[in-house]
């Protein structure tokens, strides 16, 4: 992971903060892991409620954790006073996510005054052992905190 210097020295608890007042985080019943400058970590514990039709996680499910690990690992580097939101992303999805948790890693690849590009992998852990089974690109914007 490359190296970053955030801007506003109260990253970690305004990612926390934010990740905390989610309400799909919370429906889903993911946890904020891990926040590092440029980087997060998103747990999503495996439930039924969760699965499509075959009982693998459902896309849905694996894009919502992805997209949320791109944006708050933007927010750890965005000023103090701004938000971001996705300005598009494309996800790959590479093998079912079948197992006890997926885990989504978030990182900036290269943050800009307004927008920031990101990349995700989620991996499904299963038996301790990881499995990438989808990557994600993302374009995050930084944006101001009341005006929208």
């Amino acid at each position: 992971m490359m190296k970053h210097t955030p801007s506003d020295p109260q990253f970690e608890p305004k990612v926390r903060k934010s990740f905390q007042n989610q309400p799909m985080m919370k429906t889903f019943e993911a946890t904020l892991t891990k926040v590092e400058p440029g980087g997060v970590e998103i747990v999503l514990p495996y439930r039924s409620q969760l699965t499509q039709q075959h009982g693998f996680l459902h896309a849905g499910a694996v894009a919502t954790c992805l997209d949320n690990a791109c944006g708050y690992a933007a927010l750890s580097l965005a000023p103090s006073g701004k938000e971001v939101l996705t300005v598009e992303y494309k996800v790959n999805f590479l093998s079912p996510a079948k197992g006890t948790q997926l885990i989504a890693r978030g990182h900036v690849t290269k943050a800009g005054k307004n927008l920031s590009v990101c990349h995700a992998n989620a991996y499904i852990n299963n038996n301790n052992q990881e499995k990438l089974v989808a990557t994600m690109l993302a374009t995050i914007i930084a944006v101001d905190k009341h005006k929208y």
